[in-house]
């Protein structure tokens, strides 16, 4: 059983300044650039929470949301809610729009199979979001999951929420509007929680803050007295039916540092792809994976020439993959990727993050570091399907590194939790 239940939010008042001021990307997208003008924006934009410029930043956050309380920048609701979240955005000269919900997600570990994770989790990521749990004591941002809702139940309840006006109405540093509409009626939060009781939820963003937050949880546990209802046994999370049609995934395009492309290798490609010479521009490439999304379809640029590659028969490739996975995970773009063309064709071992490999959103960035010499080569791909990410999920594997880019990112600073002791629900 899937537990969700409405909270007393903390979040901006009207002193804080125009929302466009305070909010910000979340806090692992955030760069030196990005933080520094988050910073001239507001002294109360929220990236001075998630991500203080100070050297203490943990205790920096504590005594920032301290005393942007007692100031009155930040409330705390008198009522408990759940937020209708909306997103609008225009992505390859196409609109979309993605619609979920924020509330309070029980924490359940994986091997309770109700919450599954898709990719590995690292260790510095969870130490550092740990330190500013055990600090703050609040869930500054949301993570980002999905949930089947085939009859449409909850689709169906926010296409009437979102036909009236929002809470908040704001467009972010990426051009994305984010509307709010906060929802305290009994019966629609109920309509809500049964929707979704009998559901497996599947991570999308944010594996290092969900198993920060058990972790968290069984600490608070062994410290002091809790019961069932205490906020540290629940997650602040952004949830979204994996059937909404704004549910867009982006590939993430794979550069290659120190090895070039050799007639000796092009040569191994056509031995299980069909390759051909394709136009060197990020229009083209798009549109030759756009054409193929069907298929195992991917592109390689070395700076003077593209090609595209098609592989042959996806049998003939089940040689270099363990025999142990799923027909899921060997059908990945991301996996014969990994183990056919690198490791099996290319014959590259192991790659090292940033020293040997580095992973890019866009097709024109990544051509571009190409051209700067930054990387010798480029490899394209199409994205992973939500629908592959729930099986995956559901057979109990995790995808290779960077297999998924869900897009947009959650804004953060419109709502946080309080895990204080004595926080109940």
């Amino acid at each position: 059983m899937v537990e969700i239940r409405p909270f007393r939010a903390i979040r901006f008042t009207e002193k804080a300044g125009d929302f466009e001021n305070l909010i910000a990307q979340p806090y692992d997208k955030i760069d030196s650039d990005m933080q520094r003008r988050y910073y001239e924006k507001s002294v109360y934009n929220y990236c001075r929470l998630t991500l203080p410029m100070e050297e203490n930043r943990y205790e920096i956050a504590k005594q920032r949301i301290r005393q942007w309380m007692n100031e009155g920048i930040l409330r705390k609701d008198k009522e408990p809610g759940i937020f209708v979240y909306k997103q609008e955005f225009e992505l390859f000269g196409k609109t979309y729009t993605r619609t979920g919900f924020i509330g309070a997600l029980r924490l359940h570990p994986y091997v309770e199979n109700r919450v599954l994770p898709h990719e590995i989790t690292h260790k510095g990521p969870k130490i550092d979001r740990l330190n500013m749990l055990q600090a703050t004591q609040k869930n500054l941002e949301t993570g980002f999951l999905l949930y089947p809702d085939s009859e449409e139940i909850t689709i169906n309840l926010f296409a009437r929420i979102t036909k009236t006006v929002p809470l908040i109405d704001v467009k972010d540093s990426l051009n994305v509007r984010n509307l709010i509409w906060r929802l305290t009626d009994p019966e629609k939060i109920k309509l809500v929680q049964e929707a979704v009781i009998d559901k497996q939820f599947v991570i999308a963003d944010g594996h290092h803050r969900y198993e920060t937050a058990i972790a968290y949880r069984d600490e608070r546990r062994r410290q002091e007295g809790w019961t069932k209802d205490s906020t540290f046994n629940f997650r602040m999370s952004y949830m979204v039916p994996i059937q909404d049609e704004g549910l867009i995934v982006l590939p993430t395009h794979r550069l290659l540092k120190k090895i070039e492309l050799t007639g000796g290798i092009l040569q191994r490609f056509k031995k299980f792809f069909t390759v051909s010479k394709i136009d060197s521009n990020a229009e083209a490439l798009r549109s030759f994976l756009e054409r193929h999304k069907t298929k195992h379809a991917f592109c390689v640029y070395d700076g003077k020439w593209s090609y595209g590659l098609l592989l042959k028969n996806e049998k003939a490739v089940s040689q270099f993959m363990d025999a142990a996975w799923s027909d899921e995970y060997r059908s990945l773009n991301v996996t014969i990727l990994r183990d056919v063309i690198f490791k099996a064709i290319m014959k590259t071992g192991e790659l090292k993050i940033d020293e040997e490999i580095l992973y890019m959103r866009w097709i024109k960035d990544t051509l571009e570091k190409v051209h700067k010499g930054e990387a010798k080569l480029a490899f394209l791909v199409n994205p992973t399907t939500p629908e592959m990410v729930l099986k995956i999920a559901q057979n109990h594997e995790r995808m290779p590194e960077k297999s998924t880019d869900f897009y947009p990112k959650m804004v953060s600073g419109f709502t946080m939790m309080d895990l204080s002791p004595g926080e109940k629900l």
